[in-house]
């Protein structure tokens, strides 16, 4: 049942992909979600699991070829879905605000940073435009962009990688929105600005109760900063917990095998990473049962011809998974 503090709700959404020859098939499969305000949801996976096409679907900027064919999505009381054009474009940037993984085609290439920045504000906020540029000068000094009175005046390309992605990320707190979804936001910095980010976006999520999806490969920055994780697999979420539950006592065999991948500096020298084998399914023909089942060391004759769905393993735990639970505990090798 949803809270009163529920600020996104994604409930039994499935979006189906147009293929060529009229044929469609399901890119994403009954994902349900909720993020409550003041909350960080981690939200990991390989490439391809859905991760993106999640994110673009509540922002409702799916491309051309995709549909959403049943569900709902909520931000607050709002219906995203029943919403028209206009009443999507007055959300976005405002109570509903997204960094990109790619900032170089996010922010255009023949406007001023800081124009680009205080015009973000203006649409929001009533706000004279001499305001809304210091606003954008202030922004670009809490995402750590140096002498920002001068890097305001200068365009894109005139910012390295690192640089645009802040500026990318100082865009999407500029309004200090309800939801903020963070593609990737880190990515493309060196690791001391990754941290001053990653604290800029928690102490946002606090003062502001911003409540933020945060969508990364990076297992490290979700145990330092996310409260809880969905772990999505070939279009579905696969488990769903705490942080802590999902680090020390995980339930899927997906899960276990993206955190025994993870690098760490106390392995011993000339170890190899371990590695999850044969590849992602195709979505257009996914195997019968569980998706994972083909790459899974544990799989049964079950796991290969009944579909799994999502049961509570405990309190505020699920997973979407028949290895029987004696077995998860006695063979998961998660390195602590």
């Amino acid at each position: 049942m949803t809270d009163l503090n529920t600020i996104l709700d994604v409930d039994d959404l499935h979006i189906d992909i147009a293929a060529p020859g009229g044929r469609a098939f399901s890119a994403l499969q009954g994902v349900s979600l909720q993020i409550r305000a003041g909350e960080i949801v981690g939200v990991v996976g390989e490439s391809g699991s859905g991760k993106s096409l999640l994110a673009k679907s509540i922002m409702r900027l799916l491309p051309a070829v995709a549909r959403v064919a049943r569900g709902r999505i909520r931000l607050g009381a709002q219906d995203l879905l029943t919403l028209d054009a206009a009443a999507m474009r007055r959300l976005r940037g405002g109570d509903l605000s997204m960094v990109f993984q790619d900032p170089m085609t996010s922010l255009n290439p023949v406007l001023r940073v800081g124009a680009q920045l205080s015009e973000a504000i203006e649409l929001h906020q009533p706000v004279a435009r001499r305001t809304a540029w210091a606003k954008a000068r202030e922004l670009l000094t809490r995402v750590g962009i140096g002498n920002p009175v001068e890097r305001a005046r200068q365009y894109p390309h005139e910012f390295s990688g690192g640089m645009r992605q802040r500026a990318m990320i100082a865009m999407g707190i500029a309004n200090a929105p309800r939801l903020l979804i963070a593609d990737e936001p880190t990515t493309a910095l060196d690791v001391t600005v990754q941290l001053q980010i990653l604290r800029l976006l928690r102490a946002l999520n606090q003062d502001s109760q911003t409540a933020v999806l945060f969508i990364t490969h990076n297992m490290g920055v979700v145990a330092s900063l996310c409260d809880r994780v969905a772990v999505m697999y070939s279009g579905r979420i696969v488990e769903e917990g705490p942080v802590d539950a999902i680090f020390s006592a995980p339930r899927h065999p997906y899960t276990w095998a993206l955190l025994n991948a993870v690098p760490r500096l106390d392995f011993p020298r000339g170890e190899r990473l371990a590695a999850i084998p044969g590849q992602a399914p195709d979505l257009a023909a996914p195997p019968a049962g569980c998706r994972f089942a083909p790459r899974c060391s544990h799989a049964t004759d079950q796991c290969r011809t009944q579909e799994p769905t999502r049961v509570e393993a405990d309190e505020f735990h699920s997973v979407a998974c028949w290895v029987r639970p004696d077995l998860q505990e006695k063979t998961h090798a998660v390195r602590q």
